[in-house]
């Protein structure tokens, strides 16, 4: 008895090759490709790092002279400009693709539809076929291209009482091992870790991304340490300098001259970013992590940093994990602190939310409504 088999969902099969990809592109874009003649599967590929293949062209090079008359489904429109590598539509067109299926247009103003355009001059068929699940792969990308600044996305768990810790400051484990595997999966897609000096300093974490063993990945698959430490109290023996990867103190003006020495020693880079009040000034550390190629950012806390970006409005998403649990204690930590709405008229409210459970936990996620900003 045969089983009726439903059509193969190319298109699925090259966004997983691009989330496979996720962290180790930027600040190029995350891509997946596949191509499919009449006897189906011939080639597929992804991104590889800088100045290495792009999606399209690792998949044309593994389906070689089989590309011919095929189907080329790709996850981003082919690029058609010169950059650190050849345009790959001169490769699709060159190696005989007749049709290009493609899920999100390129964000970049100066090429957008280009590639396409190219494609269909030279008498491919093309089909845009839009996906709000595929696009998201390219927030990130589509922010850092169009102003040069990192995505943001705000990560912490808390009960549902709202509380980070109990008084005492006991916070492991507010969630799960599925949970936390979940936040392992999102350091090893974003290009950095940000943390405030007091989580520093409290809990010396590590702030790598791990692989399933619990083993930490190799330096050029690490997102950067970014530790948010006004007057570097950050301590040289920190596990985080020891561990694969860079790490960036950023301190206000005039830090302390010896500690800064002293962590310098460690392996880390210090750098001042002088602000008001004596604080961090994290625009303008935004700005540099954007310069060096830095295009999305997974800020973990604390309380102190998450308010200081909610109060300047830069947080781009936002990622709460919530656990099944009441702590209580009204000196018990909450997750944002800083000043605050002074109104519920003022409050940063979010749209576009899902709602995930995660083991015996929940994964709430959204976006900043920008429309009082």
């Amino acid at each position: 008895m045969s089983v009726a088999v439903g059509p193969v969902d190319h298109m699925a099969r090259a966004v997983a090759l691009a989330r496979s990809a996720l962290g180790s592109t930027s600040p190029n874009p995350a891509v997946g490709a596949v191509i499919v003649n009449e006897t189906g599967v011939v080639g597929e590929g992804f991104t590889l790092p800088p100045g290495q293949a792009h999606a399209e062209i690792g998949a044309l090079n593994q389906a070689g002279q089989a590309a011919a008359g095929a189907t080329l489904y790709c996850t981003l429109e082919p690029c058609c400009h010169h950059g650190r590598t050849p345009p790959c539509t001169d490769a699709i067109i060159g190696a005989g693709i007749v049709r290009v299926v493609y899920a999100v247009t390129d964000p970049n103003p100066r090429v957008s539809g280009g590639g396409a355009s190219a494609l269909r001059l030279a008498g491919l068929d093309v089909e845009h076929r839009p996906d709000p699940e595929t696009a998201s792969l390219y927030e990130a990308f589509a922010k850092h291209v169009t102003t040069g600044l990192p995505f943001v996305v705000a990560k912490f768990a808390m009960s549902l009482d709202g509380k980070i810790a109990t008084r005492t400051g006991d916070s492991q484990w507010i969630t799960g091992p599925d949970a936390r595997a979940r936040v392992q999966q999102m350091r090893k897609e974003l290009d950095g870790i940000m943390v405030g000096i007091g989580t520093a300093l409290a809990d010396d974490p590590q702030l790598t991304a791990r692989d399933e063993n619990g083993g930490a990945l190799p330096a050029n698959l690490q997102p950067w340490r970014v530790v948010v430490d006004s007057d570097a109290r950050t301590s040289p023996e920190a596990r985080m300098l020891r561990q694969p990867g860079r790490t960036l103190i950023a301190t206000a003006a005039n830090p302390n001259v010896s500690r800064s020495a002293a962590l310098q020693d460690a392996g880390a880079d210090v750098m001042s970013f002088p602000g008001t009040d004596g604080r961090v000034n994290l625009s303008g550390l935004l700005e540099y992590l954007g310069q060096q190629g830095v295009v999305s950012v997974l800020v973990e806390g604390g309380g102190g940093v998450l308010g200081a970006l909610l109060d300047a409005r830069l947080i781009d998403k936002i990622a709460v994990f919530l656990g099944p649990m009441l702590i209580g204690g009204a000196a018990a930590r909450s997750p944002v602190e800083g000043n605050g709405s002074t109104t519920m008229a003022d409050v940063l409210r979010l749209e576009r939310t899902t709602t995930e459970a995660i083991g015996p936990d929940w994964l709430i996620t959204g976006y900043p409504n920008r429309g009082g900003d």
